[in-house]
């Protein structure tokens, strides 16, 4: 039995090798001087741990910097099964639905972490070492507002004051300028922007634009239109879809805005975040009704968008 199973090996070595033009002996040469492989070695343990950098002396910065850097590891995660979705060359419908629970999983997990955030820092800590944070917020995290592109259309992301002079043809940058979380460092009556917005647009604009221009056709939405009709209906993708969009758009982000209110509303907080960002107006769904599939949704339920959840 060993030896077939070897046998087996060696064939399909061969044939991995043979396909691409390549001797398979340098190769196993390789391998033979190859050194173990060790956990430390293949998780990179030891440059992980020393990414936490404080800025002060309080010790519960390092629980808010160890939780930032474990959701952006998230953020990742997520990313790599919405792009699996975005290049399927055939969508099937169980990956779809397979993929869209895998990230709601994702969600469901960031969203029940916000209690180490709310319950696992000292207030008054946290509204010290947070002044040496300014300008920069969480609301920079260039990998989520990537999330938002690869999920839907770009015109539901759009600030819902200027959706209806918004369309397809559009052009990115303009779209990009009138987005809904523009509205946490801009003033719409003079076009000035905070620095905390403009920061973030410096280092990430032109990877945006690009990601947004490749998601357009890719995004989540829009591959569950290319599905067949009776795929389209189908219960569980419908159902996966909407918890989806449920769970970001409404549980994760009032969970982050729980916690947010827990700390800079607290008394010894002068109710400003970090960034200087008007982050009540653009974080709740209430304001803006970020809803990635709103055609899944009755008109009731988009009314009601974000209500009665405080």
């Amino acid at each position: 039995m060993k030896n077939k199973t070897t046998k087996n090996l060696i064939e399909a070595i061969d044939k991995k090798y043979n396909a691409i033009n390549q001797d398979k002996n340098v190769y196993l040469e390789g391998l033979l001087h190859s050194k173990t492989i060790n956990y430390w070695d293949y998780v990179h343990t030891d440059a992980l741990l020393n990414l936490q950098i404080q800025r002060t002396n309080l010790p519960d910065e390092m629980v808010f910097i160890g939780y930032h850097q474990i959701n952006e590891l998230i953020f990742k995660m997520i990313l790599w099964e919405l792009q699996q979705v975005a290049e399927a060359e055939v969508l099937e419908v169980n990956f779809f639905t397979d993929k869209l629970m895998r990230v709601s999983r994702y969600f469901d997990m960031l969203t029940s972490s916000f209690s180490i955030m709310q319950e696992g820092m000292d207030v008054e800590q946290y509204n010290k070492f947070r002044h040496t944070l300014t300008p920069a917020s969480g609301f920079q995290s260039a990998q989520y507002r990537k999330i938002e592109f690869a999920s839907t259309e770009l015109i539901n992301l759009i600030d819902a004051r200027f959706r209806k002079t918004i369309d397809r043809d559009t052009p990115f940058e303009h779209a990009l300028e009138h987005l809904y979380w523009q509205a946490a460092g801009k003033d719409y009556k003079t076009g000035k922007k905070s620095i905390l917005l403009t920061n973030f647009e410096n280092r990430y604009k032109e990877e945006f634009i690009t990601f947004m221009k490749v998601y357009n056709t890719k995004n989540l939405w829009s591959r569950y239109k290319e599905l067949s009709e009776e795929d389209q209906k189908n219960k569980d993708l419908v159902a996966a879809m909407r918890h989806y969009d449920y769970t970001v758009n409404i549980t994760w982000v009032i969970a982050h805005f729980n916690a947010a209110k827990h700390y800079i509303l607290a008394t010894s907080g002068d109710g400003e975040a970090t960034g200087g960002s008007n982050w009540q107006k653009y974080m709740h769904p209430k304001y803006q009704k970020r809803i990635f599939f709103p055609e899944l949704w009755t008109s009731e339920e988009i009314e009601n968008w974000g209500q009665n959840l405080d």
